[in-house]
């Protein structure tokens, strides 16, 4: 995939609501890396990364690496615990991902063969409706992206997920055939076709 974004933390020796308050207090976020097959960790992220990855969007379906003191921690994040008055992060918790976990995660989508796509040729627009579609896949084979080939397609054709060839062990999250990009009509087509309706329509008046 892309560069997983990366997210410094310190190891929290301290435990208990003391402790929490006091990091709050330094500008930092008390969180919790657990899961892996190994002890949960006990860590402190910046107040102010945490907050800019949150207003980002999608924190809980992106992967991450959590580096604590210097040391990599591929996660994903489960939950964050929000002040209720200033809805502000007081607490995150931390999935450490095996090879096999299966999580959610947004994969771009690639378009392909534009010029092998009549609809095109003929100055259609492609619009894509999604960039992006929300998969399960297993933590240890993460796709760069999914393909969609343009091949054949012609004006007012769409694309829905079922016409994407997704990896082996892949799927989407929702279950519905969502659209992910169509082929519209060029702007001068779609007048001259709304002219010729009008005139039929009033040759009909007659």
């Amino acid at each position: 995939m892309a560069e997983t974004p990366v997210l410094d933390a310190t190891a929290r020796t301290e435990s208990g609501k003391g402790a929490a308050r006091r990091a709050r207090q330094a500008g930092l976020v008390p969180g919790v890396i657990y899961g892996g097959g190994t002890d949960p960790q006990s860590i402190n992220v910046k107040h102010n990364e945490l907050l800019k990855r949150l207003k980002a969007g999608k924190f809980l379906s992106t992967l991450l690496n959590v580096k604590v003191d210097g040391k990599d921690n591929r996660v994903i994040c489960r939950a964050v615990q929000r002040d209720v008055l200033r809805d502000l992060p007081t607490h995150v918790d931390f999935l450490r991902l095996t090879e096999r976990t299966r999580i959610n995660l947004h994969i771009p989508v690639e378009f392909i063969n534009h010029a092998a796509a009549p609809g095109i040729k003929r100055g259609g627009v492609l619009t894509v409706v999604r960039q992006e579609v929300e998969l399960v896949v297993t933590a240890g084979n993460i796709p760069d992206h999914v393909t969609v080939d343009l091949t054949g397609l012609d004006i007012n054709d769409t694309i829905h997920i079922s016409n994407v060839d997704l990896p082996k062990g892949v799927r989407p999250t929702i279950d519905r055939d969502f659209v992910i990009a169509n082929i519209q009509a060029p702007s001068g087509l779609k007048s001259s076709e709304g002219d010729a309706d009008e005139d039929g329509g009033e040759a009909a008046e007659e």
